[in-house]
């Protein structure tokens, strides 16, 4: 439980009063009530409001605002609202102010507009969340803190410069070292001295967005860059936990978000919150799959649901409203995959400035008559129903599918290939297959314990990091199922290529060596041929992108390419090592093939679908106390039947006993207790 003073699923969302008057905040808290709205997290950008100089500190606003909230109801995820610097700061202190990418030193305005190595930065940060947490320690409204907000942006400045460069120190110890693993033999870049060492900008290394000369220098960056923004975050934490050890603190991230390793981030974080908003086209199952990978960060622990909109987003290139029911099925979506909150951005609509066309539980017509404000009160009735029957529940799979964001880099800032590799999408191909059987799956770090799993699926494994080879032959040969896929084991954390062939590390497990990599060009496609049918898998599939040409040493040939010079040639091979089987995929494969080849091994396991269920209907499930609670979600617009079986259930949200064949509504949810 997130904390026992509101021991249910939290309802509510972002609100900005000072933005407001009296008559305004009387009449929301009239609509909340409304709405069952029971948290409000306040004071994400209110900076320059509590700090309107460099010596002063005025919380009078904001106590107001936490008083009048917890007298009628609601209590507050209290931000530190340190995601946007003050115009006095950034006047008075230029160091505050980031460098971009093309060298350019920023103006005041907008937001994550603060150098994460700016010594101003993190004194007036630390100071201005200490003051808060001490002044706000013993009020009886306050949940949790919500540390800056949307953390993100790299800066270049001459303070990142200067860190760095400690931090290069602190890493490879001498220059030689450093030489080496940023092989800077290559154009005659050997460093002689540590101050000769400038950042990767497009002054220097880079260019285009994720193009670089040197991949070392700029993974490194990364890395940096990513633990300067952690360490910024970590000394607000330290501070607020002096004065409240016992709240838990947390900051909102952003699913896939590619600038940040939130691996490393939840470490430091006491429950992980994110924010939803995907596209009205965006799958069902690449937002599932965000949903467990925010799960799986905390290895399995649930999650706060920071935001989503009620009805549309201001920021996407086309900003379609979400369909009657939809915000209800999405909010349910995450809470099926490990939520403990459902909450918005934002509880009422802004007037001015970008934010004021992104949807809000209070629209600008301001009153509750409203086809979005009669779904969000008609949910947050359902939640208040549900209590805490749900709060704490967790999700048993039994395959693990690995993401890396060190991985991600390093593929981004490959010079080849292909450009048309994306990591995150070649991940999702394996999850959406599991996801359309209705096979619960993990997202996983590299460092999580295999061996909870039958099944452990590494796509495109570009980055072998140490330890992670042993690892993958220890869980094969107590008897895992271990899949790889092409482009994988070629360079180790340096990415540096591991020689002796591809896929280096991997090899032994693997029973196979690749000795090239073809880049298909776009609308070319090979052939993946089965030698003889294999369960679900017979015949011919399509293949593309990048096939690897591969060699078998000791592993079975499963199929072979169907065509070019190396038709022939194996692409998907097993490798018994052990009592357990090693995968390779050579190439990435059609949609058919890879939810053939996964149920074949599913089967092989004994992991069975929760449900067979129409096309369209999500089905999930978390566990509690010997209880499953079995969602069943329809994604479609006509209602679906799915039959559970003979054993009774129990329908939460109808409060009735069901059995046989249940009917879910368009766009409808079914959330059942399993009662055996």
């Amino acid at each position: 439980m997130i904390n026992d003073k509101l021991p249910k699923i939290w309802y509510g969302g972002d609100y900005n009063p000072e933005q407001w008057g009296p008559d305004i905040w009387k009449e929301d808290e009239r609509m909340f009530k409304l709405a069952g709205i029971d948290v409000a997290t306040v004071n994400v950008f209110s900076w320059a409001l509590n700090q309107p100089d460099e010596e002063t500190y005025d919380f009078t606003q904001l106590d107001e605002t936490i008083d009048r909230l917890y007298k009628s109801g609601v209590h507050v995820c209290l931000a530190t609202s340190t995601g946007a610097h003050p115009a006095w700061m950034a006047h008075k202190y230029p160091d505050v102010l980031r460098v971009d990418v093309q060298g350019r030193k920023r103006r005041f305005g907008g937001r994550h507009n603060s150098c994460p190595n700016s010594p101003t930065y993190r004194k007036y940060s630390t100071r201005l969340a200490g003051k808060l947490a001490e002044h706000y320690k013993d009020h009886p409204g306050l949940l949790i803190w919500h540390v800056s907000n949307e953390y993100g942006g790299y800066c270049y400045c001459d303070n990142c410069a200067a860190a760095f460069r400690v931090w290069l120190r602190k890493r490879y110890k001498t220059l030689d070292e450093l030489n080496r693993v940023w092989n800077t033999r290559f154009w005659g870049h050997t460093f002689y001295d540590w101050e000769e060492i400038v950042v990767p900008n497009e002054l220097s290394e880079e260019w285009g967005g994720s193009r670089t000369n040197f991949q070392g220098i700029s993974l490194d960056y990364r890395r940096f860059q990513s633990e300067s923004l952690l360490e910024c975050y970590k000394l607000e934490y330290d501070e607020i936990k002096k004065h409240t050890p016992t709240l838990p603190v947390t900051t909102n991230l952003m699913g896939l978000y590619p600038e940040l390793d939130y691996f490393e981030w939840a470490k430091h974080m006491d429950i992980v919150s994110w924010d939803n908003y995907p596209s009205l086209d965006t799958p069902v199952s690449h937002t599932a799959m965000t949903h467990d990978l925010m799960r799986g960060l905390k290895s399995g622990a649930p999650f706060m649901l920071m935001e989503q909109t009620p009805s549309q987003q201001n920021w996407q290139p086309y900003n379609s409203l979400k369909r009657p029911g939809v915000m209800r099925l999405w909010s349910y979506q995450a809470v099926a995959r490990g939520a403990d909150t459902v909450m918005f951005f934002q509880l009422r609509r802004s007037i001015g400035a970008c934010e004021k066309y992104h949807g809000a539980v209070i629209e600008h017509v301001g009153h509750e008559n409203t086809r979005v404000f009669r779904e969000v009160a008609e949910l947050g009735r359902e939640l208040e129903q549900l209590g805490g029957t749900l709060l704490d529940a967790r999700t048993e799979a039994k395959v693990g599918i690995v993401y890396d964001w060190e991985n991600r880099w390093a593929i981004e800032l490959s010079s080849g290939p292909t450009v048309a590799l994306n990591y995150a999408n070649e991940v999702h191909k394996y999850y959406d297959a599991l996801f359309q059987m209705h096979v619960e799956s993990d997202m996983v770090s590299v460092e999580e314990d295999f061996n909870k799993y039958e099944i452990v699926i590494a796509p495109v494994m570009y980055m072998v990091k140490p330890g992670f080879a042993k690892k993958v032959e220890e869980f094969v040969a107590a008897g895992g199922t271990f899949i790889t896929t092409f482009f994988s084991g070629i360079v180790n954390e340096n990415d540096l290529v591991t020689t002796g062939g591809y896929p280096g590390e991997l090899r032994s497990v693997l029973g196979i060596w690749a000795e090239e990599i073809d880049a298909l060009l776009p609308g070319r496609t090979n052939q993946i041929v089965m030698k003889e049918a294999w369960g679900a898998l017979s015949g011919q599939y399509e293949c593309g992108l990048l096939c690897d040409l591969i060699h078998t040493e000791g592993a079975e040939v499963l199929a072979e390419y169907g065509s070019d010079f190396y038709k022939g040639m194996p692409v998907i091979t097993a490798n018994q090592y052990g009592k357990g089987r090693a995968y390779y995929v050579a190439s990435s494969p059609e949609a058919a093939f890879l939810q053939g080849f996964l149920k074949n091994l599913c089967e092989e396991k004994g992991i069975k679908p929760l449900l067979d269920a129409p096309t369209g209907v999500e089905v999930a499930r978390r566990v509690k106390d010997g209880k499953a609670f079995l969602f069943l979600l329809n994604h479609n617009e006509g209602a679906a039947e799915v039959e559970i079986g003979s054993s009774g259930m129990k329908d939460l949200l109808a409060n009735a006993e069901v059995s046989g064949t249940v009917t879910v509504p368009g766009r409808g949810v079914v959330i059942l207790e399993d009662r055996k």
